[in-house]
């Protein structure tokens, strides 16, 4: 009898471990439902909106996926000059976004972004390394991402890109900055005084070790003249202490260019470093 016991015990444990073989992987906590779903048009290609805890999202589908289902993501201003993603979408890139504007690349939004990364791996099956693409104020938003998690990084593309905060809202360098945003950026942050804003360490300009450790590329297409992020302040700088760190950047000039308009009528270079740096990161 106490021989019959213990096979019985066992007996049982084979079976659970079986069945529970068979269960396959949990859903994602933050997937919404596929009824949440929906479909529309963008430029010729597909777009798939749904809802991600709360905040509106979507993901615009190539006609055909390129090998390994590379993606790029916007991090502000979706649509906005969309020249060099609907480049990116006739050679087999999916285009990302999701909605957290105002918070100023804040770790709050960076929290928002894992969350999407998380989704959009899991449903659609992208790779595992992203194109961060920041726009303006984007610029925040790609730069910090990158730095927190470089090993999903293929590459940084900003656009006259803000790459301090103090430089822009806060104009505390050559630019008026903008007060408005500045009190809302100090809120997300959770900085109580202008000084405690200057003292935050973990700014672009001041956190690319870790992109270069992990052998970011960087790509910024920039107005030498630009009057709302000044040049010397951000991307100038970000290229200076980056090459210092031994990290590939490259800086495309417009001469005379000021803040707007954005990007390049013809994205070809854009597209051209993208395809040939960040396929082999």
């Amino acid at each position: 009898m106490s021989t019959i016991r213990p096979l019985l015990v066992v007996a049982a444990v084979v079976a659970l471990t079986a069945i529970s073989s068979f269960a396959g992987p949990a859903p994602a906590a933050s997937a919404p439902a596929a009824a949440s779903i929906k479909k529309s048009e963008w430029n010729g290609f597909e777009r798939q909106d749904f809802t991600i805890d709360g905040r509106q999202a979507w993901l615009v589908l190539p006609k055909t996926p390129a090998s390994g289902k590379p993606w790029i993501w916007r991090t502000e201003f979706f649509g906005h000059e969309p020249q060099g993603d609907i480049a990116l979408l006739e050679k087999g890139y999916h285009v990302a976004y999701i909605q957290i504007s105002n918070l100023y690349g804040a770790p709050v939004a960076l929290d928002a972004m894992d969350k999407y990364y998380d989704y959009v791996r899991a449903q659609y099956g992208l790779g595992e390394k992203v194109v961060l693409e920041g726009f303006s104020r984007g610029g925040l938003y790609a730069f910090n991402y990158a730095a927190r998690h470089p090993e999903r990084t293929a590459a940084i593309y900003g656009d006259a890109p803000v790459c301090d905060f103090k430089s822009w809202p806060g104009g505390k360098g050559k630019g008026p900055g903008a007060p408005k945003e500045w009190a809302e950026c100090k809120k997300v942050y959770g900085f109580a005084s202008d000084e405690d804003a200057a003292a935050y360490k973990l700014n672009p300009v001041d956190n690319l070790a870790p992109l270069a450790k992990a052998k970011v590329p960087i790509l910024c297409v920039v107005g030498d003249a630009d009057e709302v992020v000044p040049l010397e302040e951000n991307a100038a700088l970000v290229e200076a202490r980056y090459k210092t760190l031994g990290g590939t950047i490259a800086l495309i000039h417009k001469p005379g260019g000021k803040h707007h308009p954005h990007s390049l009528k013809d994205p070809t270079p854009i597209v051209d470093f993208i395809l040939k740096h960040a396929a082999s990161n």
